[in-house]
């Protein structure tokens, strides 16, 4: 499989660190782009292009530290802030639209009634994505 693009979607959680430095090392074997998106998730009561100004601040935040983390694995990468109604089509709708060949989501380890939940972005993600999706989970704390 030849990986030339590889879109990194973070949203402040703990394993968002742990998926940048892994697709940094992907592309670097394969001389790939990376592409690491914050997707403001905006309501329904708002129009779509409305300035949600605690959001924007925790993407900046979340997009510069992205960027920190690839000069550290000594690698370029593309960061871009996108709204959309929900994160999970707008990681596919980017994922298309950048016709990337792979999406690595890190994923904390939640339960929910005792039970793992992956959360419903990943699940969209994993059922809609045009390409591989690799899930990169936190361990068992």
């Amino acid at each position: 499989m030849e990986i030339k693009k590889i879109l990194v979607p973070v949203c402040g959680n703990s394993v968002d660190e742990e998926a940048i430095k892994l697709a940094c090392y992907l592309a670097k074997k394969n001389k790939a782009q990376v592409y690491v998106v914050y997707i403001i998730e905006v309501p329904r009561t708002l129009p779509l292009d409305a300035q949600i100004d605690s959001e924007l601040q925790k993407a900046e935040k979340l997009l510069t530290r992205a960027e920190d983390i690839a000069v550290e694995q000594d690698y370029e990468i593309e960061t871009d802030l996108l709204q959309a109604r929900e994160s999970g089509l707008g990681i596919v709708d980017e994922a298309m639209e950048r016709e990337v060949a792979l999406i690595i989501m890190g994923i904390p380890y939640k339960k929910r009634l005792n039970v793992f939940n992956l959360g419903s972005a990943s699940r969209y993600v994993l059922r809609e994505a045009p390409c591989p999706v690799l899930l990169y989970r936190e361990p068992i704390s």
